[in-house]
């Protein structure tokens, strides 16, 4: 994509919410943040070949952690934030270098473990995560003597969005991405060529950890409120079947999964009521096997 696209691409992104009421404008602001989700997690999973299910529990980690360092600890905002994305990295270091001697099923039990760990952690958390109820009623802090709220919040939104497409496409790109998908594809190979199997599977855990984490800090601000169900093993696996609907491994196919399924219930669920679960499931079943 040149310059020229990229800054169409944010125009209209970022010039559609002045155009939406409240309800729609939180609706795109969620899609969004669903669409930046499962960009990075397409590169955990479609190229670097990983099955986590732990990618939505770092999400909630940069949620909480620039809501505690805020609010609980008083810190400026742009060292909470670096201590969030820090607190994202060392978390995804401790899991991803003893996961390297796992593949496949094992991989994705010790991540499904950390997974329902850290909801268990947020409930158990006391004053400090909230408990059951999680934190809320806070506003985001005037940036530079600025307040930013509603569709210039929604602006905020598509920056990030862009800019983990940028740096994973740029991934993609380099000799890192291809280092990627050779380990996928075969890690003997890969190794056999030079590839250090390893390292880069820590490399991928860890930037796409921290790229949830840092689009977590971004959704707390969206609702001003966290709490545990939001980041539970449901969601978990909706992002898995987001990219898989759209084509793992490819940047394209994790948008359209991401806006398919994001929006699927907004569309079946005034059709059918309560049954457009039952299709929802029917359906991406489909999509997996066909």
């Amino acid at each position: 994509m040149n310059r020229a696209l990229w800054a169409a691409a944010f125009i209209v992104l970022a010039g559609l919410p002045f155009f939406l009421g409240n309800y729609y404008n939180d609706v795109y602001r969620k899609l969004l943040l669903w669409i930046t989700l499962a960009l990075s997690y397409n590169f955990l999973f479609g190229i670097g070949g990983q099955v986590s299910f732990s990618h939505f529990a770092f999400y909630g980690l940069g949620a909480y952690s620039i809501v505690i360092f805020l609010f609980q600890f008083h810190l400026p905002l742009p060292l909470a934030m670096l201590l969030g994305v820090a607190l994202c990295v060392l978390l995804a270091l401790a899991v991803a270098i003893p996961s390297t001697r796992l593949e496949g099923f094992y991989l994705a039990l010790a991540t499904l473990a950390l997974a329902q760990l850290f909801v268990v952690v947020l409930n158990e958390g006391g004053a400090v995560t909230g408990g059951t109820g999680g934190l809320a009623n806070y506003r985001l802090p005037d940036i530079f003597g600025v307040r930013i709220r509603g569709p210039w919040y929604t602006v905020v939104i598509v920056v990030l969005l862009l800019g983990t497409l940028a740096v994973l496409r740029r991934l993609d790109q380099s000799w890192f991405g291809r280092a990627c998908r050779a380990v996928r594809d075969n890690p003997e190979a890969a190794a056999a060529m030079g590839v250090n199997v390893a390292r880069t599977k820590v490399i991928v855990f860890t930037v796409t950890s921290a790229l949830a984490g840092v689009a977590g800090m971004v959704y707390a601000f969206v609702d001003n409120t966290v709490n545990p169900p939001i980041f539970g093993l449901e969601n978990a696996f909706l992002i898995l079947f987001m990219v898989i609907v759209g084509g793992a491994g490819r940047h394209a196919g994790a948008i359209v999964g991401a806006i398919l399924l994001f929006l699927m219930p907004f569309v079946l669920s005034p059709l059918i009521g309560h049954h457009h679960v039952l299709v929802f499931g029917v359906l991406v079943v489909a999509a997996i096997l066909l």
